[in-house]
């Protein structure tokens, strides 16, 4: 098993055992992701949740306008997929894409499901992404609303301030909901 998964299940469950981790380990396949490679487009159903071991991966939409809206991004020692997609298995509305060279760990759906009922380390583990994920969601949401473009550059420092160090001025500000220009000018005056 790759140590920083190991890490990471250790970390959030602590009480796993070796023969857990046994089962868990071959679940998991090496695969690797190009710069801006697409892992899953808008209408194809999601597949695979991933694990970053090295890299970094976005999830993000295209609007009627043709603006990007970026909604996660997943770097080393955590999860990423279309979580609605995967979860309902119905065709997905976003983009998952590799943001530089990646070196992930993927699992299958399936396999995913089977490790969350049939391993007590995974269900726990489960579960904590979604009360993760719900509770940065809702962060994000109440954390903007009402919040100049400044408090929210301000927020994202706070709260998640790796974003701004690993990625491009364009993808901040599709994360952000701003255009890139402004986004420099407010950087320039943090």
């Amino acid at each position: 098993m790759d140590a920083l998964l190991k890490a990471y299940i250790l970390q959030r469950y602590p009480a796993c055992t070796i023969e857990e981790l046994a089962i868990i380990a071959p679940y998991f396949e090496p695969q690797m992701a190009k710069r801006n490679e697409m892992l899953l487009s808008p209408g194809e159903f999601c597949k695979h949740y991933y694990f970053v071991l090295k890299g970094g991966l976005r999830l993000f939409a295209i609007n009627e306008q043709g603006e990007e809206g970026t909604r996660y991004f997943a770097f080393e020692g955590s999860f990423g997929t279309a979580l609605p997609s995967l979860i309902t298995q119905e065709p997905a509305f976003e983009y998952l894409q590799a943001i530089e060279s990646t070196e992930l760990l993927a699992v299958t759906s399936d396999d995913f499901y089977y490790l969350v009922n049939h391993t007590l380390a995974f269900g726990s583990i489960y579960r904590q992404i979604l009360e993760a994920a719900f509770i940065t969601a809702q962060k994000r949401i109440y954390g903007f609303q009402g919040l100049d473009a400044m408090d929210q550059l301000k927020w994202v420092l706070q709260y998640q301030p790796n974003i701004l160090n690993r990625v491009s001025n364009k993808l901040v500000a599709s994360y952000l909901g701003i255009n890139p220009a402004t986004l420099s000018r407010l950087k320039a005056k943090l």
